[in-house]
């Protein structure tokens, strides 16, 4: 439970954050951090709504919030240093305000953590081809913005073989972050004010969940459901790039891969037991949508994201989401907090709005039978 880092002036910053499954060690240090990160954000003047003050208000003591974006890559050691940000300093520094505001916060980890060796995956074009392999020190980094569930099914999660691979799941272990998606650690079960969270993820890569394999996702999720009171599913999948930000509501093809059909996906989830579908792996920003009182993000798009991104256009803008659950994991109420990367990579609070205006005109378009209430704050409504 984090109800201390809710409040401006936690009064029970000692609540076990409870994690339960073997994906993901309990977690008490961090919930004393936490609630620590969210007092003196506010002492130095930040707004108790960005300091995750008030994230039970629509969805009540019994209920959830959820904080969630997009692709995560703080900087790349390989094939050289230079793809590093200078310094020892968190790129995610600017809205850790904003991530310290749920009760659940996700992310997609797009590469593995490790220090150093050689890339396994081989780029038969470099320029269509990127092997990430971030410095150990994100680990600590993520843990202290108060990050709780990382997805690590992606299409670099194998870029520096099982070594890589390995070394990621025990560093998120020793900071005591839950992570899924691997074949080896498919799912992962916290539990957030009395409730049991189950979180799991796919995608269409070697090593993790298969995000076309139907009777999969099926057995998956519904074992999750059985377990939990809520249950949160996230994707990588959808072609990429400033060329693909509409739901085609068809399977997604992307040099020559098949990257899934993420509108059906999303309601093949809901329907084996899924609360919130979270999608990622386009690096753009994608529509919203809500089915069977479930929320649906179809990508949260490039979050942070640093070095070897194109950030030109739609793929420099992201959303950080605020979702409020009751505690039957139906959708209460939202909000998106714009960011942006200039220069290099790493995010901002973008006071113009592009993502809000983004997913707005996306969600009008693809998604036309949705009504859907925004306003200018970022907060919406179905």
């Amino acid at each position: 439970m984090k109800t201390a880092r809710m409040k401006p002036f936690p009064s029970n910053v000692s609540t076990p954050v409870v994690m339960v499954s073997r994906c993901s060690p309990a977690g008490y240090l961090r919930t004393f951090r936490r609630a620590l990160l969210a007092f003196f954000l506010v002492l130095a003047g930040a707004h108790p709504a960005e300091a995750g003050s008030s994230p039970a208000a629509l969805a009540g003591q019994d209920g959830l919030t959820i904080v969630a974006v997009g692709d995560i890559m703080m900087g790349s050691g390989y094939p050289s240093p230079d793809g590093l940000p200078p310094g020892r300093s968190s790129l995610l520094a600017p809205v850790d305000a904003v991530l310290a505001g749920g009760d659940v916060t996700f992310g997609n980890l797009e590469g593995p953590l490790l220090n150093d060796g050689d890339a396994v995956k081989k780029c038969a074009d470099p320029s269509k081809c990127f092997a990430f392999r971030q410095p150990e020190q994100v680990a600590g980094q993520l843990a202290d913005a108060g990050f709780d569930l990382l997805s690590v099914a992606n299409n670099h999660i194998n870029d520096f073989g099982l070594r890589g691979k390995n070394n990621t799941m025990r560093l998120l272990a020793e900071k005591r972050i839950g992570y899924a998606g691997l074949d080896s650690c498919p799912t992962t079960i916290v539990v957030r004010n009395g409730l049991r969270v189950g979180f799991t993820t796919f995608a269409p890569v070697t090593g993790c969940l298969n995000l076309n394999d139907d009777e999969l996702v099926r057995r998956v999720v519904s074992g999750l459901r059985r377990q939990c009171d809520i249950v949160v599913v996230s994707f990588h999948g959808g072609a990429e790039g400033a060329g693909h930000t509409h739901v085609t509501r068809q399977s997604e093809m992307f040099y020559g891969e098949n990257r899934g059909n993420a509108y059906r996906f999303a309601r093949l989830a809901i329907d084996s037991g899924a609360d919130v579908v979270l999608g990622h792996g386009p690096h753009v920003p994608r529509a919203i949508d809500l089915y069977k009182g479930k929320f649906i993000a179809y990508s949260l798009g490039n979050f942070c994201t640093y070095g070897q991104f194109n950030l030109k256009g739609p793929n420099g803008i992201a959303p950080i989401l605020r979702i409020q659950l009751s505690k039957s994991g139906d959708f209460i109420g939202g909000r998106i907090i714009s960011v942006m990367q200039q220069g290099k990579g790493g995010p901002v609070i973008d006071p113009s709005g592009q993502a809000l205006d983004a997913i707005r005109k996306l969600t009008e378009s693809d998604i036309p039978e949705l009504k859907v209430k925004f306003d200018p704050s970022g907060k919406f409504s179905f």
